[in-house]
């Protein structure tokens, strides 16, 4: 059975050769085109829909599966190109995962491992580059920048972050944990790429900056919130401020992460600590906006296993323990050439197993 069944239908923007971009949604292994519906389905882009607000969005998925389920064309995958679903007004990343935050002290900062002293009372993030916010399937062009005192260069420490993002759809602000269902449209995996070296120079005192803002990939295929079941909140102590309760729907997603065809890794989204409801409320609880098209992303998810990490730094302990891969070869950071593709499934709203899109870089020199 297909993880992209009519349980799931995640919307696209497609193109064929010598035609404009279009609205579709994937079944199986094919894309159907959404223009004959019309309306907000007719466009080049998510944006009109998800400013629409969740009637409409109702409305249009009930008209998408009576579609469908009359057996429209299916256009194959292979004879498409896949576009940037939405347009990216603003981007945001969390660090939300308990485990990738220990991982990580203790990797880097090994003296005084643990979490910093307010981890544990708000969804830590920052503010991202959207301009830089590009599909799957984009080369990854290796970044340079200062690699120390009077050093400047290509990174040779190059990582990959394995995110799950969150759309939003209506426009808001000072929003509650409660009015995430309203405004945000549906997810998309991420792979917020990582130039160690450069944020290990860089990052103190204003946290990452030139490390992170050269590329962040998403997937071309947008989950809608509907699509997913709802899994038990996490559970938190102490207990967050009354702004960030109650912790909204929390999600069992699992991920997989592809080294040039080797699995290395499935990270499970079940273990965050931070739920993305939290994460809307705090981003706007100071009286900040957000808008159509805003793309906020969970942070690096990891699980408590070697197995189960989201970043190659905790992989590979920042290179000291190398990878083994399927071709015999061994890593501790991307080398040119090199190819990540990031993946999930999960149990649907429907009770049966769903995809959540790939997101794929070649990291070129």
């Amino acid at each position: 059975m297909s993880r992209y069944g009519i349980e799931n239908l995640p919307y696209g923007v497609f193109s064929r050769p010598n035609e404009a971009p279009r609205l579709g949604v994937r079944l199986g292994a094919s894309v159907v085109d959404l223009s004959p519906l019309g309306g907000l389905l007719n466009q080049h882009t998510l944006n009109p829909l998800m400013a629409a607000g969740r009637a409409q969005w109702t409305a249009a998925r009930e008209a998408i599966v009576g579609y469908v389920a009359a057996g429209p064309e299916r256009i194959p995958l292979s004879d498409v190109t896949l576009h940037l679903p939405f347009e990216v007004a603003d981007y945001t990343d969390f660090y939300s995962s308990q485990q990738h935050a220990l991982n990580v002290s203790a990797i880097l900062r090994p003296d005084a491992p643990g979490l910093p002293e307010h981890w544990k009372h708000l969804p830590i993030g920052y503010h991202g580059r959207s301009s830089t916010v590009v599909v799957s399937g984009t080369p990854i062009r290796r970044p340079s920048g200062q690699l120390g005192a009077g050093v400047f260069g290509p990174s040779r420490r190059l990582d990959i972050e394995a995110e799950v993002g969150f759309v939003v759809g209506v426009p808001g602000r000072r929003l509650r944990t409660d009015d995430f269902t309203d405004h945000v449209f549906g997810i998309t995996l991420v792979n917020d790429w990582s130039a160690r070296d450069l944020q290990a120079w860089e990052y103190r005192p204003l946290g990452p900056f030139l490390a992170k803002s050269f590329a962040t990939s998403v997937s071309p295929w947008i989950v809608p919130l509907e699509a997913l079941a709802i899994a038990p909140s996490p559970v938190q102590d102490p207990q967050p401020l009354d702004y960030l309760l109650p912790a909204g729907p929390a999600y069992d997603l699992r991920l997989s992460v592809e080294w040039n065809d080797t699995r290395v890794s499935t990270p499970p989204f079940a273990s965050m600590y931070w739920t993305a409801a939290q994460q809307l409320a705090h981003l706007t609880s100071n009286g900040a906006s957000v808008r159509t098209g805003d793309l906020f992303a969970s942070g690096t998810v990891s699980g408590d296993n070697r197995d189960e990490v989201g970043s190659f730094l905790e992989l590979t302990r920042s290179g000291a323990e190398p990878v083994k891969l399927s071709d015999g070869s061994t890593r501790g950071f991307l080398e040119d050439g090199d190819r990540v593709t990031i993946s999930g499934a999960t149990i649907g709203a429907a009770g049966v197993e769903i995809g959540l899109g790939e997101v794929t870089g070649t990291v070129v020199p």
